[in-house]
């Protein structure tokens, strides 16, 4: 049963994809899965990371926060399910490890892989013909490389191989895995720690331009599309009440910078939009001035995410968050929950999302982990 939800699932992608793009216009790529938040302690953070404190995930978020990593060694293991209330062979899980060289670099490598489970082809149906079996998946292999500029700021670098590989090739012979290469750049301020009165503080700030890279074609008809290049920008405040006692507020803002697609028909009668064929390079500029309806348009395709994360004794951590995406770009709106819990040099986070809109979320009903493991000399 489980195989055939996995065509099951390919169909419900299409028929929303295709809903979208009758009735709104969001911006849809190539590879998406690079732009799914891995762990379970942003997870409980409305998917915000991009200036939250150094943690073993870094490399999706940020790989310039690794320059302010405490301990010498990061290791993470995460693992998320998805679409649960559909099928339970589909899947997020990844890898990451870093290095803090010295007081002021560090490098790190990750793997995220995305398994959309097995596909059970037959040619007429008979439940005793011999099927065929179909495995789709993605992943991407990441080397990062971070440096403090100064005592309260660093920048990063990131070179990422990509592959997607969604073709069924028993049924369409046209169809071919993707590789390619993308560069994220990126960069992080965090404040020293200073008295306001009641409680200490440390502000944090950050930015990564990620998945820069060129348009790939999952066919030979050389119809090409672009692969999820964003732009993360975000700030945070650490409430430091006392030793024991901490609170962080973080509020981040993603673009896509990739054009606005064309509109062929518009529900209100208003004249087709046709967006031009331009590269990546083009296309991540052309982004922020293309949307047919204007600056209105462009504000929509913007989406944000406020988290908030209460730790005690740097051993114990409740969260929450919420994330908000236009109705006319998707319809995204959920809450989160998550807690986190230090073992020694061991930390296990696990975070929950609220659906908030009607649109179907394909984590609804799941709970994510992640594990985390520093080790070495502390700096």
């Amino acid at each position: 049963m489980k195989k055939r939800l996995g065509f099951a699932l390919m169909v419900i992608i299409l028929v929303v994809k295709t809903y979208a793009q009758e009735n709104y216009n969001p911006i849809t790529t190539a590879a998406p899965f690079l732009l799914i938040a891995p762990d379970a302690r942003a997870g409980g953070m409305g998917d915000v990371g991009v200036a939250t404190s150094p943690d073993s995930y870094s490399q999706h978020w940020n790989a310039s926060k690794f320059a302010f990593m405490d301990a010498q060694f990061m290791v993470g293991i995460v693992y998320t399910p998805w679409l649960r209330e559909l099928t339970n062979d589909v899947f997020v899980g990844g890898f990451s490890f870093a290095n803090k060289i010295d007081e002021r670099s560090a490098w790190a490598a990750s793997l995220k892989y995305f398994d959309l489970g097995e596909i059970e082809l037959r040619q007429t149906g008979d439940a005793d013909e011999v099927p065929t079996i179909e495995k789709l998946n993605e992943f991407s292999l990441d080397g990062s490389y971070a440096l403090k500029l100064s005592e309260t700021y660093s920048m990063g670098v990131t070179l990422r191989y990509i592959r997607s590989d969604l073709g069924i090739k028993s049924v369409d012979l046209s169809t071919n895995p993707v590789n390619t290469f993308a560069v994220d750049i990126s960069g992080f301020y965090q404040s020293e720690e200073k008295n306001y009165g009641n409680f200490n503080g440390v502000w944090r700030g950050g930015f990564n331009v990620s998945n820069i890279g060129p348009k790939v074609s999952y066919t030979n008809d050389g119809q090409e599309n672009y692969i999820p290049t964003n732009l993360k920008l975000g700030g945070g405040f650490d409430f430091i009440l006392d030793r024991s006692n901490n609170v962080s507020i973080n509020l981040e803002f993603n673009k896509l910078l990739v054009p606005t697609p064309s509109v062929s028909v518009y529900e209100d009668g208003k004249a087709p939009y046709k967006q031009e064929d331009v590269n990546f390079f083009e296309g991540i500029f052309k982004s922020f001035s293309d949307a047919p309806d204007g600056f209105s348009e462009e504000i929509k395709e913007v989406t944000w995410g406020l988290g908030a994360e209460y730790m005690y004794d740097n051993a114990f951590a409740l969260r929450a968050g919420y994330f908000n995406e236009s109705d006319l770009k998707g319809a995204r709106k959920y809450f989160t929950v998550g807690t986190g819990f230090k073992f020694k040099s061991s930390k296990l986070d696990i975070s929950y999302l609220i659906n908030a809109s009607d649109v179907k979320n394909p984590l609804e009903n799941t709970l994510r982990f992640s594990l985390s493991i520093d080790f070495g000399n502390s700096y």
